[in-house]
């Protein structure tokens, strides 16, 4: 996936905005968030740390108790989640029941409020930074800080712990070579003309944090700058009025069947596919663009309303260790505790080589610029691009 030089950890907050994770559903009225509520433990509701219950031991044995936790929005090929689940289940005997693994940021703060009170409700959430930003300021969230909280850096967590980065990477440009006879590894490569019909992103723009930050990388490659994501829209104008722009949201299954031999998205994701089409005799080249370097990272958060509270806190505090880290870091998303896993020499070294090389330093917008972007992104993109 990715490469050496860490996601600049100690900047303001990565983009992570718009970002596919999530799930919808229908429900009403009640919750676990601090009062109990649907098969909620009330002290596990309300526990801002292990130590207010008691310890890591008092936080596994109540959340085995529960026996189950709900995530959403995850899907199995993404940073990982597929081994990451599993071994959660296999290490403290739980299950997990995962809804809508394709769904958005959106779709999981729809549910949080939609099912309300039912069993089937996300304890936990995997959200666009955007997004967790608006679930805290709408009193979704609870509060809650993990036993390594110290090691996330400033600036990559809220300070009460309503959520906290997780894992990010860069914008890449996926390419199948097989079929591909030149891989572009810039922007500008793009409106070259033969790749007609051949650049796609993962998802739309106005809802999906891998395909917004596209943008903004694109923008950076034509004269934009973290306060002016418009030319980033003019360029796939430009990609699309060459012929090369194509309107299928890429997946594993387009990208092997070979519906989308050009993949705009996290390098995590695409250099995770790497092995898989391997075996489908694909050759996947993967290249962070020399001309748009962009970064960004994704959240964590534990809904107020969560049906399982202690599972979603043990969770937490499971993707936060070194051995949940060192599984983001697998799968080629680079771990928010990273730098201070290097210090230490607990990071996977083999996991950490093969991370892809990236030149110069990455690009991090503040809350205020990412607002201004999306607002920009949401008025001109369906009607210019998709239109």
């Amino acid at each position: 996936m990715r490469s050496t030089p860490a996601l600049r950890t100690a900047t303001v907050l990565a983009v992570a905005t718009l970002a596919l994770s999530a799930c919808g559903g229908g429900g009403d009225d009640g919750g676990s968030g601090g009062s109990g509520g649907s098969g909620g433990d009330s002290d596990a509701a309300s526990a801002r740390s292990a130590e207010d219950l008691g310890g890591m031991d008092a936080l596994v044995e109540a959340a085995q108790a529960e026996g189950e936790l709900n995530v959403i929005a995850l899907p199995p090929d993404w940073a990982n989640y597929g081994e990451i689940i599993s071994t959660f289940e296999e290490e403290y005997g739980i299950t997990v029941n995962s809804a809508s693994p394709d769904g958005s940021s959106q779709d999981e703060l729809n549910a949080v409020e939609s099912q309300r009170g039912q069993d089937r409700a996300p304890d936990v959430l995997d959200l666009g930074t955007a997004f967790a930003r608006q679930a805290q300021a709408q009193d979704l969230l609870a509060p809650y800080q993990v036993e390594t909280w110290d090691e996330i850096p400033e600036g990559q967590k809220d300070p009460d712990g309503h959520w906290y980065n997780d894992y990010g990477g860069y914008i890449s440009i996926g390419c199948n070579a097989t079929v591909i006879a030149e891989c572009p590894t810039s922007f500008a490569d793009l409106l070259d003309p033969q790749y007609a019909g051949q650049v796609a992103l993962n998802g739309n723009p106005t809802q999906a944090a891998a395909a917004f930050s596209g943008v903004w990388a694109a923008s950076l490659a034509n004269g934009g700058s973290l306060d002016d994501i418009g030319p980033g829209i003019d360029f796939f104008a430009q990609v699309k009025e060459v012929g090369n722009f194509n309107p299928v949201e890429i997946t594993p299954a387009t990208i092997q069947s070979g519906e989308t031999p050009l993949a705009i998205d996290w390098d995590y994701l695409n250099a995770g596919l790497t092995e898989t089409l391997a075996a489908e005799g694909v050759e996947w080249q993967v290249a962070v663009p020399s001309d748009g370097l962009f970064g960004g990272y994704y959240s964590q958060a534990i809904s107020a309303y969560a049906p399982h509270p202690a599972a979603a806190r043990l969770w937490q505090e499971f993707l936060y260790s070194d051995r949940g880290q060192n599984l983001y870091l697998a799968g080629g998303a680079r771990p928010v505790r990273l730098p201070a896993m290097q210090e230490a020499g607990t990071a996977d070294a083999e996991a950490l080589a093969a991370l892809p090389p990236v030149e110069g330093t990455a690009e991090f917008p503040t809350q205020e610029q990412e607002s201004a972007a999306q607002q920009v992104v949401a008025t001109r993109w369906n009607q210019e691009i998709s239109g």
